[in-house]
């Protein structure tokens, strides 16, 4: 692997791996110009022994060295179990997991955000009390208290909160996500927020930026490590194929979009028969420029340090796709479960955002 050198964490747009970070695939990242990674580390996980060796946190910290940009999101899942109060022997057992997890990466990724989606990830009766807030705000303390004791101000890691999600929603802007952001912008070891705009219409990612910067220190920025048009694509599962695709390709008119996806963990399209496919519908095609929209959006605000966009598909979701489900799919820069291989090694590649992606490395 040939070493890379990372831009500063300002204004930068990394492959996102989400939780498959043992599948970092450094030749895939090299293709679509990329020098930063993000991924989720579920913190259950540090249970198994050193996580610096486990094979998801050795391929990051591997990255690491050589030279790319890393965001380390934790995921803490209470979603069928009560949030842990601090004092608690179940807060001792939170605590014990964020000190494995910082023993490995404190000083050698660039930016670890408390929580992954922690308003998704927790119970609604949580999520609606003072509960969630006690939870992060003492696992942050925790973790700026770790880096300081063991590196002073000289670590090269920046602590954020981690995302908040469906701010598009007014139902969703609470007391808790209004405390959520006065703590990260009193506390001076708080770099900033990071939010997951997964949007149902791009008009949909301002509302985000809208809720979030106005309470930012001057100091401060945020993070966009996830993002994406899935909302709006969820919406048309049901739609029928477009009949001009269908008739070219031997599909039954009528057959819906969720269908004709699934049919692929089977029989998979070449790569231009896929994109055929997902430009042949209008609320795709309509969308193409997505990527580089909404991160100029995000650049012109003169805050963002680093969003993060999908890079490969995974395989269950494709083989698990039903009407009601997420399409993440449609996102994603490769396509090794909805195409056949390539000749040469790398998976096909959706020729709508991989194109976007690598003009956004250049600025």
């Amino acid at each position: 692997m040939s070493p890379v050198k990372a831009p500063p964490a300002t204004a930068e747009l990394a492959a996102n791996v989400n939780e498959n970070l043992d599948q970092i695939n450094f030749e895939q990242l090299k293709a679509v110009s990329a020098t930063w990674i993000r991924g989720f580390y579920p913190m259950e996980n540090a249970d198994q022994g050193g996580v610096a060796t486990q094979p998801g946190p050795a391929k990051l910290l591997t990255a690491a060295t050589h030279g790319y940009g890393t965001v380390l999101n934790l995921k803490f899942q209470y979603g069928g179990v009560p949030i842990p109060v601090p004092g608690t022997p179940a807060m001792r057992t939170a605590l014990t997991r964020l000190d494995k997890v910082l023993a490995a990466t404190m000083n050698r990724v660039d930016i670890v955000a408390i929580g992954n989606e922690p308003f998704l990830e927790a119970r609604a009766a949580d999520s609606r009390s003072s509960r969630i807030n006690d939870f992060y705000e003492a696992l942050a303390q925790h973790a700026a208290q770790y880096r300081q004791s063991h590196f002073g101000s000289n670590s090269r890691t920046k602590i954020y909160m981690g995302a908040l999600t469906h701010l598009d929603d007014p139902a969703s802007q609470t007391a808790q996500t209004r405390r959520w952001m006065a703590f990260t912008a009193k506390t001076q070891s708080i770099a900033g927020v990071d939010i997951h705009p997964h949007v149902g219409a791009p008009s949909g990612v301002q509302k985000y930026l809208d809720y979030v910067l106005p309470s930012l220190r001057a100091d401060q920025r945020f993070l966009a490590t996830e993002f994406s048009l899935v909302q709006l694509w969820k919406a048309h599962l049901s739609d029928p194929v477009d009949p001009h695709f269908a008739a070219a390709h031997g599909i039954k008119a009528g057959t819906p979009i969720w269908q004709v996806v699934k049919n692929t963990s089977a029989k998979p399209f070449t790569e231009k028969v896929w994109n055929a496919f997902l430009l042949s519908n209008s609320w795709y095609a309509d969308n193409r420029t997505f990527l580089t929209e909404q991160m100029e959006r995000f650049r012109s605000t003169g805050k963002l340090a680093v969003a993060g966009y999908g890079i490969t598909q995974n395989k269950s979701v494709v083989r698990n796709l039903g009407p009601q489900s997420h399409p993440w799919m449609f996102n994603s820069l490769f396509c090794p479960f909805t195409c056949e291989p390539e000749a040469g090694g790398l998976p096909a590649e959706n020729t709508t955002w991989c194109p976007e992606f690598r003009a956004d490395q250049h600025r």
